[in-house]
Order: structure tokens, then C-alpha cells, then sequence
């Protein structure tokens, strides 16, 4: 209901001034000049003098009125409808004391009557309450206390100085007492009233009405100071003009207030506040006034003393402010820049990225791009994360120098940066998106060495009102369908578009479940042949996953993702399990002519320190003997060495052959084969698709290095009849390729053993 109603005052957004306000400013206008004509020659009767108090608290208390009907928040309603209540009251007061002047002699005027003086005691102690239950600028109870001795200070310094100039000489007066302790307590509202106008925050009352507040307390306090001068004219008095002119600056007030915008409110003011210090200055140059002109020299220097301690302890903590202001702010860069780059990090990009989507026109374009570096990892694992480093922060200034100044880059983590082209449409963000691919383009010089860029990028192009983090995640999927389109380019996101983290972790959580099921992974077999004879010498278990709905799954799209979900480890042992139940079958049939079983581990299974034991476990579990089952290994699974080549050990010595796959492919290989426990080398498909008449240097040295070393060699790739018939000729002994057999099910390998063996040929695809 408060909301409707809050949408429901086109009044308080008018950018006039209200009649209730004109008219009370005329009321006071006029009054001043009528005041000031009785102070030379009294004219007219002496009752119309008291007809403007009341009347300006009639419209004051309109104003204050139609505020607290209308403002939606209960705080400041209440707040709204106690000033109108004051108003009444003080408008009350002035009525009581119109009717003692009125009905007494002229002689006794000066003095209020008890029913005036308890409605101004009940207006001002309302007053006082509402002031002080407006919020202030404090979350925690240190910032509460140092705000109200910050009030207090302030008080405390402006009351003494009231009390010297105005107070005193109007006390001497024994008529003007009760006049003057009224005033006096004005004043200190009034101060009292300015304090807030600093210290509040996250209020719907405007900064310029709580001046206006303040001033309307201050003009009320003030008007004691004359008071002394009008103890002769018997027929005026300070109440006559002080009051109407208080219920001015209170109408003013509730005016700004209905014409503010409530939805902006006060801003939240800095907690380090001018006023104390203030205070502290008007009460040294009291002392200084009092002292100078009245007491000793000693006493002088001793307030020359105080008043210079009191400048260099505010300088010193003024100092100290500013310096807690500069850490602050870096600690807010700190907390919302990337360290290494100075980019906004994700959390600032998130909130900007927000503030584009809420705080534009309706249906202005905006688009996301995900900027992901290709093969940045090579580059971190060659030359080193300094390299990297550097790389990363010159990529952040390319970035920056290719957008407008409008538009928002930012470094998400690891090699992910992000841009936000804020008003631009897809025409736009590819005009942009090229941009940046031509600054990437130019090669970057880190720490000596030259190296070329390029990046794969996913637009998401949308629209004010969307929802940010769906943005994001469509920009993510688009930009890893780039990265398997090769690279070095981009593309914008289109329904249907997968291959984003959220797809693969869709396609982590199908695969848990397909474990589970047991049903849907299925393992097909490749023949391993000898070159001379075609006998079946081996197989190789490849695992494959015909999934319910999206059909047929390759490995090349589950195998990433079970390794980066932990899911291979499980994976790889269902597969070496089932692998060995059909050896353990074959044998059963066939015996000796059963080929030996190739399987594939991967470089988590063999971390895992049980690892051993569980291949133990399987082969006591199916039968089948240790050596007719062979290990696949890479050679980045051993490269560290440690707990990997610790298991390589043990499992040769349960009588498990270990084979080096993919041979050839990575760094370090002559190492590996001195300090890894290997019986057989797979060589790389490029070392059997070296056309006739090219040069076998590296075939031949490699057949040669196996041989000294008493190594296996096993020829991956072969494709064609002169491919096979050429490495026979090199003495390589098996091989294994299309141009023998595609994987098959396990019936196809049986078909193969009982014909005794495998003619080569051109297989169809």
C-alpha cells in the first residue's frame, strides 16, 4: 500500500512552490515591515499583532500535514506528523499568550503564561524526539557513539557561546528569564538540528529541508538578542515576529520536501564531520576573547597554549583522516581490480555489467564477450609463469586501448577476460569483437620472447532488462564452440548452442548416472596385428557410450569431461574390469591364440595408491593372467615421476606389461625410458604416415633404439597396404590402423581368431 501510495503524489514532484507557502511568506513579509513601523510609531490595534503567529501555524501544519500522508516510509511519516503536531502546539502557545496580552495590562506582557510556556516546552520536546530518532550515518556501535559526541561536542561549544553574547545580558533582566532559557533551548535545537543534516543517512527527507529545519530553529533563538531593546515598547514583543517567522522556514521546508525526489533521498555523508571541529574553534575564541580582555598576562600564554595544542591536534587528525581515506580507497581498488592486470575483477565487472542491464532506456542493445586465450597453458608450462604474467598484463592494456570509453573489460580469472560493449548491437559488438582480434593479432614481447596470440571469443548479445549471469553463461557456451571451431575466432550465441561449462557439467552429471546404470557404456575392440602373417597379436579396449537421447557419445567429448569432474577414475576401472572379463572369455575359447589386452590409464588412476591392489584384485577376480594384460600409459602421466612411477614399479612386479603410448609426441622421451619401468613402445601415427621415397631416418633410429633397449614397438596409424608393407620392411613387428581392422565389438574379434588372422586392406569408413 505504501508503494501505491508513494506512486500516487504527482503533487510533491511539482516544480512550483505551494500556495500554503506563498501565503505564509507574505504573512511573515509583511509582519516585519508592520514590526518595524511600531518600533518608530504605534499604529493600528494592539491585537492584530498576534494574529500572524497563529495563522502561519495553521498553514505550516498543513504543509507538515500532507507530507506524512503521503510519504510512504513509516520512519519519516511518523516524523512528518510529529513536526505538524509541534506546529499545532507552538501555534497553541501563541494563541495563549495573545489572549494573557490581550486581557492584562500592556506592563506585564513580556512574561508568557504558564499555558504558553507549556505548549513551546511540549513543542520542543516533540521536536527534540523526532530529531533525534532520524537515522544517522552508523552501522556499528562505535560509529553510533562517535556521532552523538560528535553532536554533543558541537552543542556543548555553540551553547557556551550563545550563553556569553546572548544569554548573559538578557538574564540580567529578571522580566526576560523565562523568554531567554526558551530561546536558549531554540538555539540548541537548532544546532542540534545542523549535527543531523550531517550525520543522517539513507533518509527520504532532503538535505535542503533539514537546513531549512535548522535555520527555522536558529531564527526562533536568535530572536532573543533584540528582546533587551523592546523592554520599553510595551506594545511589542520577540514572540510577535519570532514565531511566524520559525513557522516559515518549517512551511519552506515541508515544501522542498514535497517537491524533492523521493527516490534519491540524502546521500550518505562522510562519517569524518566538520562540526566538532568547529565547535572546539568557536570555543577557543571564546576563551581567547575572555581571557585577553580580562585576565593576567600568564593566563594568556596559557590560553595561547590551549588554542595552538587544539589547531595542531585537529591538523594532526585531519592528516590522519586523509591518509585512512587514501588506504581505503586502496583497499576498495584492491578488493574490486584484478592484482596482476589492474582490470576490474569479477565481482566489478558483475556489478557493472547490472548497473548496464537496470539503468539504461528500455530495449537499449548491449552485448557480452568472453575473451579466452588459446593454448595459454602451453605458454605458462614452456616459459614459465613470469612469461605468462607479462603476457596476461599486455593482453589487459590491448583490450583496454581497443574499447570505448563507454564499455567495461575485465579479467575473470586465469586467461578469461570479459568486455562489456555497453549500446552496441551485433553489428557493433563484431566491429568491436574485430578490433580486438587485430590488437591480439600483433605478436607480444614478454621477457624476451616474441609470442603470437590468439583467442577464441563467445558473444551473448541482449538487451536493458536482461538477466546478467544468463548473459554470461550464453557468452561462456559461445565462446567454447569457438574454441572447437579451431581457434581464433568468435561467435555469437544461438539457441541450442552447447559446449560450455554448464553443458559439461550436464554431461559430468549423465555420465554419473550412466556408471551408476551400467547399461549405456559399452566397450569396442582394435586389433593390434602382426605385420608378418596377420595374427592377431593384441587388442586395444576403447570405451564408448551410447547415451539414451543424444545417441552415440565419442570419447573425444566424455573423456575431458570425466577428467575434469574426477569421473575417470571410476571410468577407468569399469573399463579395465570388463576389459579383463572378456579376455578371461576369449582365452577360455581360444587359449593360446587369445591375443594379450591393451588398456588405457589415465594419469589419475595411476596417483591413486591404491591403484596396484585394485588391478590385482580384478585379475584374481576373472582369471586372466598377468601378463597377457597391458597397461597404456602417456608419457605426460610420468613425466613427474613420484607416485606414478612408484605403482609402474609394483605392477611389473605382479607380471603387468606397461606400454608408452603415443611415442614420439612429447619432451623428455629418452629420459622417461631410463627412469620408467616400460616394456613396449606405441609410436605415433606420424611416424608410420611418412609417404614412399621420404626419408625414414627416425623410423629406423627408433626400431633400432627399441631393439638395444629390448623394447616392443607397436606402429599406430597405419592407413594404407604400402604404409604396412614398408614398416615390415623396416622390421617392425605389429601395427595397428584402419588399414586392419576398426574397432569392433567383441563378437567381430572372435570372427578374426577363428579365421586365424587379419589380411590387411583398405578398411571401409
Amino acid at each position: 500500500m505504501s508503494l501505491f501510495r508513494e506512486h500516487l503524489r504527482p503533487r510533491d514532484r511539482s516544480a512550483s512552490a505551494s500556495p500554503l507557502l506563498i501565503a505564509s511568506g507574505t504573512v511573515a513579509m509583511i509582519l516585519l515591515i508592520w514590526y518595524a513601523i511600531q518600533m518608530y510609531a504605534p499604529v493600528g490595534p494592539r491585537f492584530l499583532v498576534w494574529i500572524p503567529g497563529p495563522v502561519s501555524a495553521i498553514l505550516a501544519a498543513v504543509l507538515c500535514a500532507q507530507n506524512a500522508a503521503t510519504e510512504p516510509n513509516a520512519q519519516y511519516r511518523r516524523f512528518w506528523r510529529g513536526l505538524a503536531t509541534s506546529v499545532v502546539l507552538v501555534g497553541l502557545g501563541g494563541a495563549a499568550g495573545a489572549v494573557d496580552a490581550l486581557t492584562h495590562p500592556p506592563a506585564i506582557i513580556h512574561r508568557p503564561p504558564w499555558t504558553s510556556i507549556a505548549c513551546y516546552v511540549a513543542a520542543m520536546g516533540l521536536l527534540l524526539w523526532r530529531l533525534y530518532r532520524l537515522p544517522v550515518a552508523a552501522e556499528t556501535s562505535g560509529d553510533r557513539l562517535r556521532v552523538w559526541l560528535d553532536a554533543a561536542t558541537v552543542m556543548l561549544g555553540t551553547g557556551l557561546f550563545v550563553w556569553h553574547f546572548l544569554m548573559l545580558p538578557t538574564l540580567a533582566d529578571p522580566q526576560g528569564g523565562s523568554t531567554s532559557i526558551f530561546m536558549l533551548g531554540l538555539l540548541l535545537m537548532a544546532v542540534f538540528a545542523g549535527a543531523k543534516v550531517a550525520l543522517s543517512s539513507g533518509s527520504t527527507i532532503s538535505n535542503i529541508s533539514l537546513w531549512l529545519f535548522g535555520a527555522a530553529l536558529l531564527s526562533g533563538g536568535l530572536a532573543a538578542g533584540p528582546q533587551q531593546s523592546l523592554l520599553e515598547n510595551t506594545r511589542l514583543n520577540s514572540v510577535h515576529y519570532a514565531i511566524p517567522m520559525v513557522l516559515f522556514f518549517i512551511a519552506w521546508a515541508a515544501d522542498r520536501q514535497r517537491r524533492a525526489n523521493p527516490l534519491t533521498g540524502v546521500r550518505v555523508r562522510n562519517p569524518f564531520s566538520v562540526l566538532p571541529y568547529a565547535a572546539v574553534v568557536i570555543v577557543d575564541g571564546l576563551l581567547m576573547l575572555i581571557v585577553w580582555t580580562n585576565e593576567p598576562q600568564d593566563l594568556r600564554a596559557v590560553a595561547i597554549g590551549a588554542v595552538v595544542l587544539t589547531v595542531l591536534v585537529v591538523v594532526r587528525q585531519a592528516s590522519a583522516f586523509r591518509e585512512n581515506g587514501r588506504l581505503l580507497a586502496r583497499l576498495h581498488h584492491g578488493a574490486t581490480h584484478d592484482a596482476l592486470t589492474q582490470l576490474p575483477n569479477r565481482a566489478l565487472f558483475a556489478e557493472r555489467l547490472q548497473d548496464a542491464l537496470t539503468n539504461n532506456d528500455s530495449g537499449r542493445p548491449l552485448s557480452v564477450a568472453l575473451i579466452d586465450l588459446d593454448d595459454f597453458k602451453l605458454v605458462n608450462d614452456a616459459l614459465g609463469h613470469g612469461v605468462g604474467d607479462t603476457l596476461l598484463v599486455e593482453i589487459g592494456k590491448r583490450l583496454l586501448a581497443s574499447i570505448c570509453p563507454q564499455d567495461t573489460v575485465a579479467r575473470l580469472g586465469g586467461d578469461e577476460f570479459v568486455v562489456v560493449l555497453d549500446g552496441t548491437d551485433p553489428t557493433g559488438a563484431d566491429i568491436a569483437v574485430d578490433r580486438i582480434l587485430s590488437s591480439l593479432s600483433v605478436p607480444v614481447v614478454a621477457d624476451g620472447h616474441e609470442l603470437l596470440v590468439s583467442a577464441s571469443i563467445g558473444i551473448a548479445d541482449g538487451r536493458s532488462g536482461a538477466d546478467a549471469a544468463e548473459l554470461l553463461r550464453q557468452a561462456d557456451v559461445a565462446m567454447y564452440a569457438a574454441k572447437k571451431q579451431g581457434g581464433a575466432g568468435f561467435l555469437h550465441y544461438e539457441p541450442g548452442m552447447t559446449g560450455g561449462p554448464a553443458d559439461n557439467a550436464h554431461l559430468g552429471a549423465e555420465l554419473r548416472l550412466a556408471l551408476a546404470a551400467g547399461d549405456q557404456l559399452f566397450l569396442e575392440y582394435q586389433p593390434i596385428v602382426a605385420l608378418d602373417g596377420g595374427l592377431l597379436a593384441g587388442v586395444e579396449a576403447l570405451v564408448r557410450w551410447a547415451h539414451p537421447v543424444r545417441g552415440q557419445i565419442g570419447p573425444v567429448d566424455f573423456i575431458p569431461v570425466a577428467e575434469r569432474t574426477g569421473l575417470v577414475i571410476p571410468l577407468g576401472r569399469w573399463v579395465l574390469r570388463e576389459a579383463c572379463r572378456q579376455a578371461a572369455r576369449w582365452t577360455a575359447v581360444y587359449g593360446l591364440a587369445t591375443p594379450v589386452m591393451n588398456v588405457n590409464v589415465s594419469a589419475r588412476e595411476l596417483r591413486e595408491s591404491d591403484f596396484p591392489e585394485f588391478v590385482a584384485d580384478v585379475l584374481a577376480e576373472t582369471g586372466l593372467e598377468p601378463q597377457r594384460l597391458v597397461l597404456e600409459i602417456t608419457e605426460t602421466t610420468v613425466f613427474a615421476l613420484g607416485a606414478s612411477v612408484v605403482n609402474l614399479h609394483e605392477l611389473r612386479r605382479m607380471g603387468t606389461r606397461i606400454a608408452l603410448d603415443d611415442f614420439g609426441t612429447g619432451q623428455s622421451t629418452l629420459t622417461l625410458l631410463q627412469d620408467c619401468p616400460v616394456d613396449e613402445l606405441k609410436l605415433d601415427r606420424s611416424f608410420a604416415t611418412v609417404e614412399a621415397g621420404e626419408h625414414n631416418t627416425m623410423a629406423v633410429a627408433v626400431i633400432n633404439l627399441a631393439h638395444a633397449l629390448g623394447l616392443g614397438v607397436v606402429a599406430e596409424g597405419v592407413e594404407t597396404l604400402q604404409q604396412a608393407e614398408r614398416l615390415r620392411l623396416l622390421s617392425y613387428p605389429v601395427a595397428q590402423g584402419f588399414c586392419f581392422a576398426r574397432p569392433m565389438h567383441a563378437d567381430g574379434v572372435g570372427l578374426i581368431l577363428a579365421a586365424g588372422g587379419v589380411t590387411p586392406s583398405v578398411q571401409p569408413a
